[in-house]
């Protein structure tokens, strides 16, 4: 079930979303370590899609887009914001203090299935063979890809927690995935739902921020600022909106499958500035992640 307000994207287009939008969050799960420190993680997180959300509503209104929505629409940015921008991200900050952004990384790439069992479970929608079988690549890939830095960490009872905590991530993420496609059904348009919930997930961190007595400040230096303002305007307010309008036009499986993506990305990324080298697993690894990616694209929308 669709609604007048998604968007279709299809062909050259959509990949170059699908490769934008990873692109953009393979950089990210580094980003978030430079913000790791003196700033409590859900502070960060506040300032992070407090900031987004603000830049998403100036947008609406400079384009003359239209911000108010219905009590329906409302309660599914609700939800949306509660578990994608509060629950989830929340837990991917705690997360990283405890283990490598690599293994948070590789456990998200698992959200592709979680969406495509969640979505047949609770909204009845069929995905094809070929999208399952290309989740299913993805996740294979991106196990041998990142296999090698997974096993190399040691696994302390802090390392197990953190590792729990990306899990608990992930489950809320595809439930908040459910409530962005009940937006959709009830007709709110990508960017004003987006922004509500951004807005609505801020309002709930910065509330148990407060109950859990956390120093507001930012961190004064050109890490913590810089990071911050890739992770708000390009992590948050551009790649969500594109994630959230790929997934619309074909589906949260597809649009999920960057977060299989964003592993081989960081890749790329380690060797262009840290001059980092990876052996012939990792390149078998990206090969499967790629395959799986052709399918998926190949694959017809989930009805």
């Amino acid at each position: 079930m669709s609604s007048p307000s998604s968007p279709m994207l299809g062909g050259r287009w959509l990949v170059a979303g699908i490769a934008v939008c990873a692109l953009i969050w393979g950089t990210t799960w580094y980003a978030i370590t430079l913000q790791l420190g003196p700033v409590a993680p859900t502070v960060s997180v506040v300032w992070r899609f407090g900031l987004a959300a603000l830049v998403l509503f100036a947008f609406c209104l400079a384009t003359r887009r239209r911000v108010r929505l219905n009590r329906v629409q409302h309660l599914a940015a609700l939800g949306q914001g509660a578990f994608v921008f509060a629950l989830s991200y929340g837990f991917v900050y705690a997360s990283e203090e405890r283990v490598p952004s690599a293994v948070v990384a590789v456990i998200f790439a698992g959200l592709a299935f979680v969406n495509l069992v969640l979505f047949r479970l609770v909204a009845g929608q069929k995905a094809s063979r070929l999208a399952w079988a290309g989740s299913a690549l993805g996740l294979l890939g991106v196990a041998v890809l990142s296999g090698s830095e997974i096993l190399g960490s040691p696994m302390t009872s802090a390392a197990g927690l953190g590792v729990g905590m990306a899990c608990i991530a992930v489950l809320s993420s595809a439930v908040g995935n459910y409530f962005a496609w009940r937006g959709q059904v009830a007709g709110a348009a990508v960017m004003p739902a987006t922004a509500w919930a951004m807005a609505y997930g801020t309002a709930m961190l910065a509330l148990f921020g407060l109950t859990q007595g956390v120093e507001w400040r930012i961190e004064p230096s050109f890490a913590y600022i810089g990071s911050l303002l890739h992770l708000s305007l390009m992590g948050s307010v551009v790649a969500f909106v594109l994630y959230f309008t790929i997934a619309r036009s074909r589906g949260y499986g597809l649009a999920s499958y960057i977060s299989a993506l964003t592993p081989p990305t960081a890749m790329l990324v380690s060797v262009m500035f840290e001059g980092a080298r990876f052996g012939l697993p990792a390149f078998a690894g990206l090969a499967l992640v790629l395959a799986g990616q052709v399918l998926l694209i190949r694959a017809p929308k989930v009805s």
